[in-house]
């Protein structure tokens, strides 16, 4: 009656893995995720299929599993998520050792075969696997976009919205469980209500959030530029626990590229919505996720790039080469033409620059009070964050343990002594 999860790849996989924990403890199971040691004797493993080192990671994790279960270790096997969404008959034919595969939507039928029923009635309850102060919500699954690089289409299919009053209602339970803090996400958040009230509801539905009582902090994650909701920002800039944060992959900015890529946005476009983000927003906190080496990019085009991340001066800003994903329409398209060497170059040149633009960013908040939620103790310090911080990939702050009496989900204030390149170092205070 125990069982082992192993999630990989992103927040997204993390919200059906904790709902998929509520439901096997409801009738019984003792479950563990991400354990150190893995115990139990049947083990589910959560795949990402994203690119190709997410596929390998998750790939190599089945293969763990599987010599377990054959050396008589593990009783049951079951794979589900983006990666058996994507590959389930090869899967099932170079890995035959587990007992059944399940897509990314299918995994209720998981407790079927374990002789139990999937219970509607705590469809919104989850099992977090977070600190309990805060928790990723999930409003939409899928992607209209077809960008020509990005598999995510293929294995979730088109954009479908959760209804707003069931959002809400999950809010309110995960509130009533401690819950301080919202991390929001979707494959494309600002297309939030297209299917369902057939206009963009992204910004009522944070309205709504941000309107009960015990919500502190939303945060939202993985906005397209292209349309952007503006009135958004509105609710962003008059609430004050909307965090002024928005995660926003713009992917490149030469308008060969950008076109290659199917972005349907141009260059001119996206330096006007980042004038009018920051505009309508004073201090807001951009974080973003750029793209080199796509087929076809050229000196200039990189150039461009460089250009653009010097005067937009990101706050946050992650970068990756391109890889060619199977069934894409890039890989159909184009040549995969750019040496992996010169991708790589391009790829550190790029990210030594916002090296030095988040340093400087970072260091302009010495002398500054900013608050601070604390998410852990750790050795000789309290590790939390501002509100301009998503968990696990932003910057932390460290506050010296000896000195203050904090508690992990506790808001302080906290006066800025230290910046490095990314973390920042403080004294708090309540």
């Amino acid at each position: 009656m125990k069982i082992d999860i192993i999630t990989l790849g992103c927040s997204k996989n993390l919200v059906d893995s904790e709902r998929l924990m509520r439901q096997l403890e409801s009738v019984g199971y003792e479950v563990t995720h991400d354990a150190e040691e893995l115990t139990g004797e049947i083990a589910i493993v959560n795949t990402c299929g994203f690119i190709a080192d997410a596929q390998e990671e998750s790939i190599n994790m089945i293969l763990e599993l599987a010599q377990r279960k054959t050396e008589g270790d593990l009783k049951k096997l079951y794979v589900m998520g983006c990666l058996s969404e994507r590959f389930m008959d090869e899967l099932g034919t170079e890995i035959p050792e587990v007992d059944r595969y399940y897509g990314k939507f299918d995994w209720t039928r998981l407790l079927a075969d374990l002789g139990h029923e999937y219970d509607e009635s705590i469809s919104n309850e989850r099992h977090l696997t977070t600190p309990s102060h805060y928790a990723y919500l999930k409003i939409s699954e899928g992607c209209n976009r077809r960008c020509a690089y990005c598999a995510i289409p293929i294995i979730t299919g088109v954009h479908r919205s959760r209804p707003m009053d069931e959002i809400l209602a999950e809010v309110r339970y995960l509130v009533s469980q401690g819950v301080k803090e919202f991390q929001v996400i979707a494959q494309e958040l600002t297309f939030y209500g297209m299917d369902l009230y057939k206009e963009r509801r992204i910004a009522q539905l944070v309205q709504a959030m941000a309107d009960i009582p015990g919500v502190e902090w939303i945060r939202l994650h993985y906005a397209y530029p292209t349309d952007f909701p503006m009135e958004l920002l509105d609710v962003m800039r008059e609430n004050d626990n909307v965090c002024k944060y928005l995660d926003i992959a713009l992917q490149h900015i030469s308008d060969n590229v950008l076109d290659a890529m199917h972005r349907h946005i141009t260059k001119e476009e996206t330096y006007l919505l980042i004038e009018n983000i920051r505009k309508r927003v004073p201090g807001i906190h951009l974080r973003t996720t750029l793209m080199v080496g796509f087929p076809g990019e050229t000196d200039e085009d990189f150039k461009e790039l460089c250009d653009f991340v010097r005067w937009a001066r990101f706050e946050r800003m992650g970068a990756f080469a391109y890889s060619e994903e199977q069934g894409t329409p890039s890989a159909r398209l184009y040549e995969d033409n750019i040496p992996e060497d010169l991708k790589q170059e391009r790829l550190s040149r790029l990210m030594r620059l916002q090296q030095r633009i988040s340093a400087e960013i970072q260091e302009e908040k010495v002398g500054k009070q900013m608050r601070v939620i604390i998410d852990r103790e750790e050795g000789e310090w309290y590790v939390g964050r501002t509100e301009y911080d998503s968990p696990e990939v932003d910057p932390e702050v460290l506050i010296p343990s000896s000195a203050d009496s904090f508690a992990p989900g506790m808001f302080c204030q906290v006066r800025i002594t230290k910046a490095e390149d990314f973390d920042l170092y403080g004294e708090g205070f309540q």
